[in-house]
């Protein structure tokens, strides 16, 4: 699952894939565990700070990496299952503004996320080569359902980096 060629992704999804440092089912695992932990060490309050105006908060930040993992997953689904219909891009900022992100607390996103991303690894641990090699058109851009699962697992890398870079190191800086 770990061998992806140029042709099966976007070049959009590249800074994402560019981060994932392990095998990719190693690093899915890992992330079931050291992404919690990093949401544990976020202090409480901070969950609604944004850095700069018209930037998301944090809780939104973490709950749009689980939307997207969702999406991403459901779309390795279609794909995997032959499902060649080419799929509507999804408006992450709507997604965002309509989730109520800030209404719940960093223990409820903790407990999703690693229930969705278990059952994600369930689903991916099925699929065999000719499934992962499926390719379909997603946001307008051909797409291998092996180069979703990619896109998850980077997609959470490059959110966690500029939560660190971007909101904990300039709350910091704050204090």
């Amino acid at each position: 699952m770990n061998q992806l060629k140029s042709d099966e992704y976007p070049a959009i999804y590249s800074d994402y894939i560019e981060t994932i440092v392990y095998d990719i089912k190693e690093e899915l695992v890992l992330q079931v565990e050291s992404f919690p932990e990093f949401i544990r060490s976020i202090p409480k309050e901070l969950g609604e700070y944004t850095y700069a105006e018209d930037k998301w908060t944090v809780k939104e930040v973490l709950c749009h990496i689980l939307d997207t993992e969702r999406v991403m997953a459901y779309r390795a689904l279609r794909f995997a299952r032959n499902d060649m219909t080419a799929l509507a891009a999804f408006e992450q900022d709507e997604f965002v503004a309509n989730g109520r992100h800030n209404e719940r607390s960093f223990d409820s996103i903790i407990e999703e996320f690693i229930h969705l991303r278990k059952a994600n690894l369930i689903f991916f641990n099925t699929l065999n080569e000719t499934e992962l090699n499926r390719k379909g058109m997603a946001s307008d851009r051909l797409i291998s359902v092996r180069a979703f699962i990619h896109v998850i697992a980077g997609h959470l890398n490059h959110h966690r980096i500029i939560l660190q870079e971007r909101y904990l190191k300039k709350s910091n800086d704050l204090a």
